[in-house]
């Protein structure tokens, strides 16, 4: 079957002999690491009770947003890939329509991983095809039904060591409490502290959100005391629950520094509904400004996501809601933008500050010289839309003449598509292994230090930059 691409040992390697070579043996020394999985959206619930997963589309398809859009975009009506939006929309036909638009994915990312998963998780004989779609849903499905197949034994069975997941401020935390207490379960399920919805005023729900923050976490203050005292409070409650960091998807990357009195008025004008575009942007900044002043009092790694431009059209979002495949990057800058947080807390001992980007100008011009400089910064990863081989290349030449190895947070997958998590790394190693055997055969690096390097980036780096 064309899947076959993915069973090729040497995919995505270096195509000069020699430079192969060099990469072969560097892929080795990391190929069988442990998964480290600092980022991303996995539900912790699936991996507690352990329930089989339901059927191909519903596994494969729904959740991925890479795989919704490049389906819709050659004509395929949303109505036809969201389950439960007519009698006549089921997981079969859904699975009809991917395997219709198949082709459509040759050359892509996802294309990459799923030819992957195929090959190494479900050992799919078949091939893809509209003609096969009735033949290989059914021998996916028998796949699904067998008792190898659960997610806790697909998490050993991809040797994931961390799995952290994205989780609401107020989420009682009860799936990772069940799962950390039950000592048959080997790995680590960390939850990661998400406060957008309570953070950003232009958010639908701001006010029912913060009423309850308020109500339930903070000791009794009320007002902007309250809000600060709540949203503390909670992220102890999620350091208690085995969190390491607190991530942040916001606009724009900007920071600000409001003295007490203006924040507190912006508060209260925002939940009286009287908040102007230009207040909701200022307050979510001095927000960002907070929460890098709690992450250095309490240390958790603050993750920063700007740059998408989330549920651009919106007649999609009304019927179909967020994470549907319609979010579009657009150009952010740092330097500026994050200069707030930085003078005051760049050089504080212990505060981790990994900065993510999904233009990728930014790397070789912000933020590899930002990392280059301020202790606290780290460079994430190549993310939505650039965590592609050739991206990940550019990325990892744009940084690393500035910064070097050392200043990456290390691969992050940030998949809500569990069983692609495997596909996801096994490419990052290729790539990292392919970089540097093109130093070590134009005699910038060593191959002794290079095989040092790829352990560090695979391995030591995202330990490093958040903290495990």
């Amino acid at each position: 079957m064309s899947s076959s691409i993915a069973a090729a040992p040497d995919r995505l390697l270096p195509s000069d002999p020699g430079t192969r070579a060099i990469a072969r043996n560097l892929l080795e020394l990391v190929q069988d690491l442990p998964i480290i999985s600092p980022h991303g959206h996995v539900d912790p619930a699936m991996l507690a009770s352990d329930t089989p997963f339901p059927d191909p589309a519903s596994l494969l398809v729904t959740p991925d947003h890479y795989v919704k859009r490049l389906i819709h975009a050659s004509g395929v009506p949303m109505d036809r890939l969201v389950l439960g939006t007519s009698p006549d929309v089921d997981a079969r036909s859904i699975w009809r329509e991917f395997c219709k638009a198949w082709p459509l994915f040759d050359g892509t990312a996802s294309g990459y991983w799923l030819r992957s998963e195929f090959e190494h998780v479900f050992e799919l004989r078949e091939e893809i095809s509209e003609a096969t779609a009735d033949a290989t849903f059914e021998s996916l499905q028998r796949r699904l039904n067998e008792p190898s197949f659960r997610p806790r034994q697909l998490f050993k069975d991809f040797n994931i060591e961390v799995l952290a997941t994205t989780d609401d401020p107020m989420d009682d935390l009860r799936f990772h409490a069940e799962i950390a207490a039950d000592k048959s379960f080997e790995g680590r399920v960390l939850p990661t502290f998400r406060p957008d919805a309570y953070l950003n005023i232009a958010h639908p729900d701001w006010v029912e959100n913060v009423d309850k923050l308020i109500g339930e976490a903070g000791d009794g203050a009320s007002g902007y005391a309250g809000y600060l005292a709540a949203l503390e409070n909670r992220r102890d409650y999620f350091i208690k629950h085995g969190a390491v960091s607190a991530d942040h998807g916001v606009l724009t990357p900007r920071t600000l520094k409001l003295d007490r009195a203006e924040a507190e008025r912006l508060f209260v004008k925002a939940r009286c509904g009287e908040a102007s575009a230009e207040d909701r942007d200022i307050f979510e900044a001095h927000m960002m400004y907070e929460s890098a002043r709690m992450s250095v009092q309490d240390g958790l790694v603050m993750t920063l996501h700007p740059g998408s431009f989330r549920n651009h059209h919106l007649p999609s979002f009304e019927k179909f809601g967020a994470d549907t495949g319609h979010d579009i990057p657009f150009p952010v800058s740092y330097t500026e933008a994050v200069r707030p947080v930085l003078q005051d807390f760049g050089t504080a001992p212990d505060f981790n500050f990994i900065l993510f980007t999904m233009d990728e100008t930014v790397f070789s011009r912000e933020l590899a010289p930002l990392a280059g400089f301020y202790p606290s910064v780290y460079i994430g990863a190549p993310w939505w839309f650039l965590d592609a081989p050739d991206a990940m290349l550019r990325f990892r030449s744009a940084v690393t003449e500035t910064a070097g190895f050392s200043r990456s947070s290390g691969f992050i997958d940030d998949t809500r598509a569990f069983c692609s998590i495997p596909a996801r790394h096994d490419a990052s190693r290729r790539i990292e292994a392919s970089f540097l055997a093109r130093l070590v055969a134009e005699h910038r690096v060593s191959e002794e230090r290079a095989a040092e390097l790829i352990v560090d980036v695979v391995d030591a780096a995202p330990r490093r930059a958040f903290k495990l």
